[in-house]
């Protein structure tokens, strides 16, 4: 509602150009191209968020010359033959009156070495410190012919109707965020050395794409305020950026922060602050009269109206959550804030792209055409009986109902969420109350019969539901080694979350996967001080590392808190016997014996609850499994399948 986010429902004048609102979302790859050409999947993507109430939009990468590829299913413009699909994008986005801006982009040394690639250019012969062998430094008439094309490219979205771009000189990303940044270019000519050399290529793109588009197009570009580590970037150097930046003809700065190669300083991690960059925009918002917007984890509407009201930024780039929900600006703006699937932060949306996989949500199952909010209704009616109220179960429960079904959701414990009641304790996982929330109001809207505190037995299959078709949504249960179970005091990791036991002073924990590490982490010093009372925590994994089946910036974090806690982690390891007070470990073929432990933690991995299923067979009901109960997965695998069978009813 305007009353209570008057900011961020306001319009904006960027350059000759007028946006709805302050709610942009930033680019977010979705592997929906096809050869770099805009697909009608992609065409939907935006539309949908574009009719969600989304103001302005700077895409996915797009690619402004055809030898470097970003990523196998990413954006390009580098001939005339892309303008059609391009048109109709954005056509697409204009029919809810959203503005669009392409984002150019040169790879560089972040190319994917796709076969036939030739060597990868740079500022200098440093590669990002991931690569598998040096870039070489491009020349100074490879860059007269780069500056063209970002120009020809730009020219390109104007006859497609776009209404600018964005150039993205951001994160030490891609070949102008090389150049800018200190960790990358060593060049001693013209475009090295100081920041006046650095900066040199990001002008002349800047200046190339006004000469060729004119006054009536904006020109956003996207900077790191500050890269967040030694011998970078920092604010400093991005105040004076930004000031010639608008002094060459920028309509608006997109201003992140760190790098794409240190974990979590770009794009944050759960649990981290919201705003996460907002201090950066704050600070070079001082010192231009062009609009400027900030970036990182702004998942709520309260919080993109603080920083605008606050004069932290002109305008909040909100991205993952308008992934996760399409409908989130309409749902801010009719104050129906409880209705907004909450992002977690988790970046599953991410976490494929660098495999081709195409783009998906966690907490949104639902990106096609038909989803959650355009079910088609059942040409038959059922009854329908959901056991179990977590994740799988509340997804099947909801969307059978949708269809038109009649659902009874029968849940043996006292509260809805299952296992993301344990999951939600360690430190950075609270989003997931929210998701629990979320859920519960849906069934609570569409009238469930939801039964708490009720265990379904073999007699209520046979009698109240006999004539119901079952959806088991049971979960798992965590596994314990039963011959371990001879140490003194033992537990798992649910038994801790959940607060069914508590653990002791000197703790050694079987499984560095994710609950294990996530155990370790809730359960360590805050502060390493070797304070008395400080407990002690060995975990003890049998691969070559920790979380190993986990990547991205949260992973990253937890393994850096963990590290500064001085939890020991023992990998490459595996425990061999237990005696009553004694644990045995072999690492290297030697045996390493723990004699002073005082509890025994197994974080090992889950398995379905077999007895539902017998109980299912005996009353002879029409049943599916899903979720934990048919296989253990993660929450997005288990509200996929809530999703996908119950849609299939």
């Amino acid at each position: 509602m305007m009353d209570k986010y008057p900011h961020l429902f306001s319009p904006i004048k960027i350059g000759n150009t007028v946006v709805k609102n302050r709610i942009f979302m930033p680019p977010l790859s979705t592997n929906l191209g096809n050869k770099g050409y805009v697909t009608d999947e992609l065409v939907e993507h935006y539309k949908a968020r574009a009719k969600g109430g989304v103001g302005l939009f700077v895409t996915e990468v797009v690619t402004i010359e055809p030898t470097y590829v970003y990523l196998p299913g990413d954006m390009s413009i580098y001939d005339d033959s892309f303008i059609e699909g391009w048109k109709k994008l954005v056509d697409g986005v204009h029919e809810y009156g959203a503005k669009i801006l392409p984002q150019l982009f040169h790879p560089a040394y972040m190319a994917f070495p796709i076969p036939g690639t030739p060597q990868l250019i740079a500022p200098s012969n440093v590669g990002p410190y991931y690569a598998k062998e040096a870039p070489r430094p491009v020349s100074k008439e490879e860059l007269k012919v780069i500056i063209s094309q970002f120009g020809e490219a730009a020219l390109r979205v104007k006859k497609a109707g776009g209404d600018g771009v964005e150039i993205n000189a951001a994160h030490a990303h891609g070949l102008l965020g090389g150049f800018l940044s200190p960790l990358y270019n060593k060049r001693t000519d013209e475009y090295g050395g100081d920041i006046h050399g650095r900066l040199r290529l990001t002008l002349e793109v800047l200046q190339e794409v006004r000469r060729v588009c004119g006054e009536d197009f904006i020109i956003d570009v996207r900077i790191s305020g500050d890269e967040y580590c030694d011998g970078s970037l920092n604010i400093n150097d991005m105040i004076y950026v930004s000031k010639q930046l608008e002094k060459a003809g920028a309509d608006m700065l997109h201003v992140s922060g760190g790098t794409t190669i240190a974990r979590g300083s770009s794009i944050p991690a759960p649990g981290t602050k919201m705003g996460s960059h907002s201090a950066l925009s704050e600070e070079i918002k001082k010192y231009v009269s062009i609009p400027v917007a900030t970036v990182g984890r702004i998942t709520e509407p309260w919080i993109a109206e603080e920083l605008i009201a606050n004069n932290k930024a002109d305008a909040c780039m909100i991205g993952r959550a308008n992934l996760c929900d399409p409908e989130f600006s309409n749902k801010a703006f009719e104050g129906r804030e409880e209705e907004i699937r909450p992002c977690i932060g988790c970046l599953r949306c991410l976490n494929g792209i660098m495999f081709g996989k195409r783009v998906a949500c966690t907490i949104n199952p639902s990106f096609e055409l038909e989803n959650e909010d355009n079910l088609k209704a059942a040409n038959v009616k059922k009854k329908v009986l959901v056991i179990g109220g977590g994740a799988a179960g509340m997804e099947a429960a909801y969307v059978a109902k949708k269809k038109g079904h009649h659902v009874v959701l029968c849940e043996k414990n006292d509260q809805l969420g299952g296992e993301m009641n344990a999951a939600a304790v360690p430190i950075g996982k609270q989003d997931l109350t929210k998701v629990i929330k979320f859920m519960k109001h849906r069934l609570e809207s569409e009238k469930v019969d939801i039964r708490l505190g009720c265990e379904v037995t073999e007699k209520m299959l046979q009698d109240e539901f006999k004539d119901y078709e079952v959806l088991a949504a049971t979960g798992a249960k965590p596994i314990i080694i039963q011959p371990f179970t001879k140490f003194k005091q033992w537990m798992s990791a649910d038994d801790i979350l959940t607060g069914k036991a508590f653990p002791g002073r000197k703790i050694v924990i079987i499984g560095g996967g994710s609950v294990g590490c996530e155990t370790a982490d809730y359960l360590a010093p805050i502060v390493n001080d070797l304070f008395i009372r400080n407990r002690e925590i060995i975990l003890i994994e049998m691969a070559k590392g920790v979380m190993m089946g986990e990547s991205g910036p949260g992973r990253s974090l937890l393994v850096q808190r963990m590290m500064k806690k001085g939890i020991q982690m023992i990998c490459d390891a595996k425990v061999e016997k237990v005696e009553e007070d004694k644990i045995y470990y072999v690492k290297d073929q030697k045996e390493y014996c723990i004699d002073d432990a005082d509890t025994l933690v197994f974080a090992s991995g889950y398995k379905p609850d077999n007895s539902i299923e017998e109980m299912l067979k005996n009353a002879h009901v029409n049943y599916q499994l899903i979720g934990d109960a048919k296989k253990v997965g993660n929450i997005k695998d288990a509200i996929f399948q809530g999703y996908e069978i119950a849609k299939q009813l």
